[in-house]
């Protein structure tokens, strides 16, 4: 993209340029760091599982008691209609409902909603040769089954992955182990059963279609996942809509199986790729 293409956003039933889109800084999003949000991936124009990714933005409004201002129908109409705008081909749509203009900072207003678009880059095939990093923290997100702004602790803990020479961190508690601030994870244990978190995490549309994928292939388990279990498994991978399959290779600095990505991962990341280049070919 040309670095004179103007990009456009979406703002209360308004189309802006995005460089003049702006919110109050009396919006509880300012204030209190209140609100939700979501965020999906467009390939060739056209938006991918836009369906599961409005239902959960509808229900994280609800669980945080906010309403969408627009019906999914409007909303699918506005998203076609920025996507047209800014012809970006594949990219990255955020949509993100704040707890609006508040009198006293605290009490919520109207909510504001807002969509910017902009392009995306995945994982190269060199990342997903080569696996990642990861580090742990006992953490657990408030409300997790809510896709919420608040990512203080991820962002707080920036620094120290990168210090300890990793690419991201994964939440636990008391051992039991949830997610990371922007994916879920996954293990393949030594009897090739996959196994995901089920409690404290947000169940991502990447994660619901890799469960899908695998069961076809593979025995496969929503349940607990311990920091032993990762200590004993064959395979780690984290999921979600920008990295899709992402190989882990070292939790903590010590290795998982061979240290290298494993046959499941890699195979399951293929099937991703086919059925996102399905719904393309589909719509």
């Amino acid at each position: 993209m040309s670095s004179d293409h103007r990009l456009y956003a979406y703002l209360n039933e308004e189309f802006l340029p995005l460089e003049s889109t702006y919110l109050h800084v009396s919006d509880l999003a300012i204030q209190r760091g209140y609100g939700i949000f979501d965020f999906f991936k467009t390939q060739n124009g056209h938006p991918l599982f836009l369906d599961d990714y409005l239902d959960r933005f509808f229900n994280s409004a609800q669980l945080m008691n906010l309403e969408v201002p627009l019906s999914a129908g409007d909303l699918k109409a506005a998203i076609t209609r920025l996507i047209q705008m800014n012809g970006l081909g594949d990219s990255g749509v955020k949509m993100i409902l704040t707890g609006g203009y508040s009198e006293n900072g605290y009490n919520p207003g109207p909510p504001n909603l807002i969509m910017i678009e902009q392009p995306l880059t995945l994982p190269s095939e060199a990342q997903q040769a080569a696996g990642i990093k990861i580090i742990t923290h006992e953490y657990v997100r408030e409300l997790a089954e809510a896709k919420t702004i608040n990512y203080t602790m991820g962002i707080r803990l920036i620094q120290k992955v990168k210090a300890q020479g990793a690419d991201d961190v994964l939440y636990h508690q008391n051992g039991v182990v949830s997610e990371f601030p922007r994916s879920n994870f996954f293990i393949v244990r030594a009897d090739n059963t996959l196994v995901t978190p089920t409690k404290e995490i947000l169940k991502g549309i990447t994660r619901k279609n890799v469960l899908e994928l695998a069961t076809r292939k593979y025995k496969v388990e929503e349940g607990t996942v311990t920091l032993e279990d990762i200590a004993q498994a064959k395979e780690a991978f984290m999921t979600s809509t920008t990295k899709r399959i992402l190989p882990i290779v070292a939790v903590d600095g010590k290795p998982v199986g061979d240290r290298k990505p494993g046959e499941m991962s890699l195979k399951l990341l293929r099937d991703l790729i086919q059925l996102e280049e399905a719904q393309v070919g589909a719509l």
